[in-house]
């Protein structure tokens, strides 16, 4: 520094001693100044007092001289001193040359700039406050200082600047809130130890209303929650537990909304837990108001419901979101926007509207206010939910919950969810092949409620056949006749989607005979509770009747047949067909009788449920004209044992009444004659010789009925002459490989 130059007021003494490398010398002159400025303020001499001040800050702490620097810093804390409460007229000048200092590389200097600084706050108090932005800007570096005596001085200075706002009432919150979210973001962890410790610091001033501005921070908060440090998670975890308590005090000042997308990026393992019970609230307090983020909160959501015990808290919190937010949806999602607008315009509505709300008290004033303006996501929703069906690595408790998101959305919005009907109607259909019965269920309802609901019938559907590659080979409408290929003839309170459903869930049974086998007698158990019976019996036997793949329609019938003979949901069914007393039953037996006839076991079987006796005994005639194999008295071998259960405890009882009954007992024995010496041999022959007197047998007139049983026999044979070519056909195939098979 040149020496020659003129400092003055300062005297060329104190210029030396702030120059000098020695610390004790730089005080004394530091105590010089002090009293220079005292007699400065004494005279209220302010030009005098900015020169020194100017002098101190250009020539000495932004000198270029280390030791000249350390004398300005401490030059400029002794003006602040002698300047006394009137220091808050000189701040500018006297704290940007400290701050410049901040970032010096020499760690002493750091460190007296720290100290300098100190002083000047100290002195200023709350004049201090208009200039808190560079403040906090130079703190929050000092903060993530590595030399440890410049970290413990920032941090003298950084409690002394807090205890000037918690005790001011001026603090520009406004001013300060954009600097905060721009630092929220560091990744050093002693900075973000510095922010956190502010935003607790300014939470807790009554005067000060940080949740206004927690949109605002709320995602680095979420950031700095994922530190690797205990320590910052642990204070984080405290910000956010007192920002929680705010919102619950005040929800009706909260901006739910603009909060809502923030916690549904934030799921990773270290802050989902906080991210879901913020949620959770978050759709508690707000109601619909978080309606629109439906997505993606249940992209964040439905994974969690998936969870083991080791995450039982987060899957709770996510589970309880979930339940929540499907509450939130109602039949007032379902109008149209147009109706919706014609609704509100009205003078009634208006005054319903208006007494309610003056009915409520303020916070549910604010959400009633709101609900109006709230518009469901459905598209998105469906998306998200269509997405989750379809990924393989979803879990059992997330298909579910699912699968009852789209039976809950199909029974409040069912005129908007049928628009989705045709892109999700595949993707169910192969759920049925889920590994567990819960998810079958539950996607059963579904597709019982997609098939039953009446806004089925008015939306344009499209064919369902195409949007699976399962082909069932069915004849077109001009082969069909009147009925068509969208409606069963006895299904008129189901919808055009109902026969479009047994129609492919057939074709799935047909492609995977696995599921056929291990789940088929489960499904249509439930779908006969869910649809009734006799609408599932009737329309799966009217389109076996028209199936190509003759092995499978057997199959099919014999499953069918063995479901009606022994479940308990069909009980019901069974009395309707015991006697065949109305129109509606004979009818239902002749559809079924039609399709049965793909299994000639099974079709005997419907004639002793219906109480046909003399039919099923010309059936057994028949039965000697037929390709006798190994699988068809395996059949007959179940027949007679379910003979001998509950099911035909009426028919047994019948044995009794050996003159009316002449053909019940001539068809046992056709079946006891058809059976080899085996076990079911012997018991139906032991069940026989119960029968009292069976030398009185004879015959009597047939009992007029609507039913043409000899248009139903004719039927028969042409069935089974279809069956004996084909076996026929196959053989000859196995035999001679290079020729054509033909079906």
């Amino acid at each position: 520094m040149n020496t020659e130059k003129d400092f003055s007021p300062l005297t060329p003494n104190i210029v030396r001693a702030l120059n000098d490398k020695l610390y004790e010398k730089r005080k004394v002159a530091a105590l010089e100044i002090e009293k220079l400025v005292r007699e400065f303020v004494a005279q209220n001499n302010s030009t005098q007092i900015r020169h020194v001040i100017q002098i101190l800050a250009s020539e000495f702490a932004l000198s270029q001289h280390p030791h000249s620097r350390k004398g300005g810093l401490i030059g400029l804390a002794a003006c602040s001193i002698a300047l006394g409460k009137d220091s808050g007229l000189y701040l500018k000048e006297l704290i940007e040359p400290v701050l410049t200092c901040f970032n010096d590389s020499d760690s002493r200097l750091r460190y007296y700039a720290c100290e300098a600084l100190y002083n000047i706050v100290k002195v200023a108090r709350g004049a201090v406050l208009p200039h808190f932005n560079v403040l906090f800007d130079g703190l929050s570096k000092l903060a993530a200082d590595p030399d440890p005596n410049v970290k413990s001085g920032s941090e003298l200075l950084d409690r002394l600047l807090k205890d000037i706002v918690t005790e001011s009432n001026k603090f520009d919150l406004v001013a300060f809130v954009p600097l905060l979210r721009e630092r929220i973001y560091s990744n050093n962890q002693y900075a973000r130890q510095f922010i956190i410790s502010w935003i607790l610091v300014l939470e807790s001033v009554p005067d000060i209303n940080l949740l206004e501005y927690l949109p605002e921070i709320l995602d680095g908060l979420f950031q700095i929650l994922g530190d690797s440090s205990k320590e910052i998670r642990r204070m984080c975890e405290v910000v956010l537990g007192e920002f929680l308590k705010e919102i619950k005090k005040t929800p009706s000042s909260v901006k739910f909304a603009e909060m809502a997308n923030i916690l549904v990026i934030h799921s990773n393992d270290l802050i989902q837990l906080t991210a879901m019970t913020w949620m959770r609230e978050f759709i508690q307090l707000a109601g619909r108001v978080v309606l629109p983020y439906s997505p993606g909160i249940l992209t964040a959501v439905l994974p969690c419901l998936s969870y083991d015990d080791r995450k039982k808290i987060t899957k709770e919190a996510a589970s309880a979101c979930n339940h929540s937010l499907m509450k939130l949806v109602t039949p007032e999602d379902d109008v149209e926007e147009e109706e919706e607008s014609q609704s509100t315009t009205s003078p009634q509505s208006k005054d319903t509207s208006s007494k309610k709300e003056g009915d409520l008290n303020g916070l549910c004033y604010f959400f009633t206010s709101e609900r109006t303006q709230v518009t469901l996501d459905l598209d998105g929703i469906v998306q998200v939910l269509d997405r989750h069906l379809h990924d393989s690595s979803t879990g059992m408790m997330t298909r579910i919950a699912v699968l009852k998101w789209l039976y809950h959305l199909y029974i409040k919005t069912p005129r908007k969810m049928f628009r989705h009907t045709d892109s999700l109607f595949p993707m169910l259909l192969k759920t049925l092949s889920d590994e567990s019965d819960e998810v079958i269920l539950k996607d059963l309802e579904v597709l019982a409620e997609i098939a039953s609901s009446p806004a089925g019938q008015t939306e344009s559907s499209g064919s369902c056949e195409g949007a699976d590659k399962i082909e069932l080979h069915v004849p077109d409408e001009s082969k069909v006749g009147s009925k068509g290929a969208d409606s069963s003839p006895s299904t008129p309170s189901m919808n055009s989607y109902f026969y479009k459903f047994m129609i492919n869930l057939l074709k799935r049974f047909s492609l995977e005979r696995k599921l056929l086998e291990s789940r088929g007698a489960f499904i249509i158990r439930q779908l006969c509770l869910l649809l009734h019976a006799e609408n599932i019996f009737h329309s799966m036997a009217d389109i076996l009747l028209k199936e190509e793949d003759l092995k499978f329609a057997s199959t099919m019938v014999q499953t069918l047949n063995t479901i009606l003979l022994t479940s308990a949901e069909l009980f019901q069914l069974r009395n309707q067909l015991k006697d065949l007393r109305t129109p509606e039953s004979c009818t239902l037996f002749c559809c079924l009788y039609r399709s049965w006839c793909h299994n000639p076991v099974a079709t005997v079987s419907l004639c002793f449920l219906t109480q046909n006796y003399r039919h099923a005994y010309d059936l057994i005639q028949k039965f000697g004209d037929l390709e006798v194999t190994v699988d068809f008295l395996i059949e007959v071998d179940k027949l007679v044992q379910l003979i001998e259960s509950p099911i035909f405890t009426y028919l047994r009882l019948q044995l009794l009444d050996v003159e009316n009954n002449p053909y019940l007992i001539k068809a046992l024995y056709g079946l006891l004659m058809l059976l080899p010496q085996s076990q079911a041999f012997q018991l139906l022959s032991h069940r026989l010789r119960c029968v009292p007197n069976p030398e009185l047998m004879r015959t009597v007139a047939p009992i007029p009925t609507s039913v043409d049983y000899q248009e139903l026999l004719q039927h028969f044979d042409r069935v089974q002459s279809k069956h004996l070519e084909v076996r026929h056909q196959r053989a000859s195939h196995a035999e001679h490989p290079d020729r054509k098979l033909v079906l």
